[in-house]
């Protein structure tokens, strides 16, 4: 089972509901790049800012929360499993090598196909920076007893939404520092804008969560007490979301209301903070996860096999996407009658000056997104074919 950004593992051990959940995200995570690349209203407001959102749009971004928190989660299942019939040290030099590479990854693959400026004016800290410095900490952290690592996990977890009213002002190394931990912020650093969007501190727990929830994957585990136990933690975790969110208890320093209408007032509930993810995010997210994974450990029909081809080489699709999206961008560019180098950014593509007035529809959004997915699905298939006939002869898959 291969995370998006975590180790193979042999096919004898995969785990098939792995394998979907992770291509359904995958799949769901490309329409929100798209959406930042092409809908209109990207370019002027949240798509979860009640005041000025639609239910569709809503949805359109609700639904991608989902992606990241699998990413991490499975990522730390996978750091379990990889170590199964490893050391600890070679699992703890693995993790540490691999965490490196996908911070390099982030800086200098990603950023580049996010503005398509080889000068690197921006460096965006998100998902596969956090993953890479997740799994350095783990690296470390492996080394512990489990039980300590699970509380850690649980700490991190839940108890983080405490740290929501400490702030560090200013610009200098100890708001940048706290940043990187728990506050997302903008900095500007000689001629780099930095934005930290994933602080390390609940990404961590996320991972050390699914680490610790490894074992339930081991080859000798019973497979109908594997999907008990995921049932009732996932049923467990969302059930504690209903409840305290239905009463605005601790979990989120975004509290929701009554609005409008029902419909409103429903995705006031719903709309939990992603930036740090919120006690509240992550029970509702991996909670439903699990209980996703507890439900879909069953043989494949023909869909869901086709849906575990993405889930089997994520890394992949993930950088092919964002070069692709972003390389579509220009046409569309093109088209509205902006240049194409109007898509050579040097921030976030919703803040660039130059794009005023650019964007399309969210039909035209969803078009290009189905025919994203399907126009990569051939590649990702080729891809799963060479990996899985190459990765005892070719340590280097192991890190793509």
């Amino acid at each position: 089972m291969d995370t998006a950004f975590t180790p193979n593992v042999s096919n004898r051990t995969r785990i098939e509901s792995i394998d979907v959940l992770r291509g359904i995200v995958m799949i769901i995570m490309a329409l929100d790049h798209v959406r930042n690349y092409f809908h209109y209203d990207a370019f002027l407001y949240s798509p979860t800012d009640l005041t000025s959102t639609g239910i569709a749009l809503f949805f359109t971004r609700f639904i991608t929360h989902y992606c990241a928190p699998v990413f991490v989660f499975l990522a730390g299942i996978s750091a379990h499993l990889y170590g199964i019939k490893r050391s600890r040290s070679e699992l703890s030099y693995y993790l540490l090598t691999r965490g490196i590479w996908l911070v390099f990854v982030e800086l200098f693959i990603i950023s580049l196909a996010l503005t398509f400026n080889p000068a690197y004016p921006m460096l965006n800290l998100q998902v596969i920076w956090v993953i890479g410095i997740s799994m350095i900490i783990l690296s470390a952290m492996i080394w512990m007893n489990r039980r300590y690592i699970l509380l850690t996990a649980v700490l991190f977890i839940a108890a983080h939404n405490l740290l929501d009213n400490v702030h560090v002002p200013g610009s200098g190394i100890a708001s940048f520092l706290w940043s990187l931990l728990h506050e997302p912020g903008d900095f500007i650093v000689g001629r780099f804008n930095i934005f930290v969007r994933y602080p390390v501190v609940p990404w961590l727990g996320m991972m050390a969560m699914g680490y610790c929830c490894g074992v339930l994957y081991n080859p000798q585990y019973d497979p109908v007490k594997r999907k008990k136990i995921l049932l009732s933690l996932g049923s467990g975790a969302v059930a504690l979301f209903i409840i305290l969110r239905t009463f605005n208890l601790y979990g989120d320093a975004a509290l929701w209301s009554m609005q409008k209408n029902a419909a409103f007032s429903l995705l006031s509930f719903l709309n939990v903070t992603k930036y740090p993810p919120s006690f509240f995010y992550t029970l509702l997210t991996v909670g439903s996860s699990m209980i996703f994974l507890s439900l879909a450990e069953k043989p494949l029909n023909t869909i869901a096999e086709k849906v575990s081809i993405f889930g089997r080489v994520p890394f992949f699709y993930y950088v092919i996407h964002l070069y692709l999206i972003h390389f579509l961008a220009m046409i569309g560019a093109i088209i509205l009658g902006y240049h194409w180098s109007d898509m050579i950014l040097s921030g976030r593509v919703n803040r660039a000056p130059q794009l005023k007035g650019y964007g399309f529809n969210l039909l035209v959004v969803y078009l290009v997104w189905v025919a994203l997915v399907i126009s990569l699905y051939p590649f990702c298939k080729w891809f799963d074919l060479y990996k899985r006939t190459h990765q005892h002869t070719k340590s280097w898959l192991s890190y793509i």
